[in-house]
């Protein structure tokens, strides 16, 4: 045994930082995988060879807000299985949890780490130790990440170079396969986006072609009614009120038409600069609205996302909404967050009237708005399908400063 590694087992630190040295070549390897299924099965070669004591290694992964399992080398534990309460209780503690059982130290202990009693964790049923360590990333779109769970069938004592180098490959399998799943969800954002192009059209020929021309007869001919019976009010109410509906449902046509049109014209999303779509947009609110106070660091949207064309107008409508639907000066205030290594959200808070609970379910429904709105209600829903075929997500909030708090999450490369 060489005079490096009588050092290393005689300095439990200086052990776990070249395990972790180790990790971290080997994570290389696995960001350029393709599939989860890819990362799972190469993690589940290398955990006994990085951490100490060959544990047998199960890897469950969050996604949708919930644990399955992925890979195991335990018997009787396949994909797709719920995990056990250990790695539950890691998920939703967000803490490495740890239970042995009688006999064995646990030499190694801080505030991030939980150890349970093996009467809460079923009695450690695969060995004398038992430690899940979670990596979770929270947006948007829900709780994603992966927890890893090491079973040693002998150990007497629980150490720092067993418990962080554990923790450390989590984080970088949780890492791979949260990047692998928001490639996935913009490869199925460029699909969706293809198959609604083509919905779009149809409706398009449908509602301004063949119900549009209907509808001009029937506004056509409510017209020469209410002209012919003039001197008879009833009738002439009716039709006039007849003629109002039409001329509504034209407009209304008239509108998703603009839409299917906005659609028509988006292309895929590409990777742009988001500092300077934003700059812009901003300066030209600030322009159109005397009331309207944008406050906005430029410095720290420098990010690159995935957007399409239009995505300067899903900024626009959001912060335009936010004079036109109160009354007032208003100020909106623009923020940046990274929820996931391959997200960034974009926060626009106002301090307004806010918007009401019975509105907001659907509020990015096409159509959907107020009842005190002059709106069409198409607003929001073409920025939610906009945000949406690029791979994001918009949501609604309460604000902090009293108003409503849009956020929009928009995938990094």
């Amino acid at each position: 045994m060489s005079e490096e590694d009588h050092a290393s087992r005689r300095d439990p630190r200086e052990r776990t930082v070249k395990t972790a040295g180790r990790i971290v070549k080997y994570s290389r390897e696995i960001y350029h995988l393709e599939s989860v299924e890819e990362v799972a099965m190469l993690s589940m070669e290398a955990t006994p060879q990085f951490i100490d004591g060959h544990p047998s290694p199960t890897l469950a992964e969050i996604r949708n807000g919930e644990l399955r399992v992925l890979e195991s080398l335990r018997n009787g534990v396949h994909g797709g299985d719920e995990p056990g309460p250990l790695a539950q209780r890691a998920y939703e503690t967000g803490n490495v949890v740890v239970c042995a059982r009688d006999g064995v130290e646990i030499a190694y202990r801080n505030e991030d780490v939980e150890v349970v009693d093996p009467d809460g964790c079923d009695g450690c049923p695969h060995g004398a130790v038992s430690l899940a360590a979670p990596t979770i990333y929270r947006d948007e779109m829900g709780a994603r990440g992966a927890v890893l769970v090491s079973d040693w069938s002998t150990l007497d004592r629980l150490k720092e170079f067993h418990v962080k180098p554990a923790d450390y490959f989590a984080e970088h399998i949780a890492t791979a396969i949260v990047n692998i799943r928001s490639r996935e969800r913009l490869e199925r954002a460029r699909n969706d986006l293809a198959k609604r192009k083509e919905m779009v059209e149809v409706y398009d020929r449908l509602l301004r072609h063949d119900l549009g021309n209907d509808l001009q007869v029937i506004a056509g001919f409510s017209d020469a009614i209410a002209t012919a019976v003039e001197d008879d009010d009833q009738l002439a109410g009716h039709a006039e009120k007849i003629q109002r509906t039409a001329e509504s449902a034209a407009e209304l046509i008239d509108n998703v038409g603009e839409t299917v049109k906005t659609l028509e014209q988006e292309g895929e999303p590409e990777v742009r600069d988001l500092e300077p779509i934003v700059t812009d947009v901003v300066a030209d609110v600030r322009a159109k609205f005397d009331d309207l106070t944008v406050e906005y660091d430029s410095a720290a949207f420098e990010y690159q996302v995935y957007a399409g064309d239009l995505i300067d107008s899903v900024f626009t409508n959001i912060l335009s909404n936010a004079v036109v639907h109160n009354e007032g000066p208003i100020t909106v205030r623009l923020r940046t967050e990274e929820p996931t290594p391959d997200t960034v959200l974009i926060g626009m808070a106002d301090d307004g009237a806010g918007i009401a609970d019975e509105v907001r379910d659907g509020i990015f429904e096409m159509g959907g708005k107020g009842p005190d709105s002059d709106g069409t209600g198409f607003g929001l829903g073409l920025t939610r399908t906009l945000v949406e075929s690029y791979g994001g997500a918009v949501a609604v909030a309460d604000s902090e400063h009293g108003g409503a708090d849009f956020r929009i999450t928009l995938e990094r490369p």
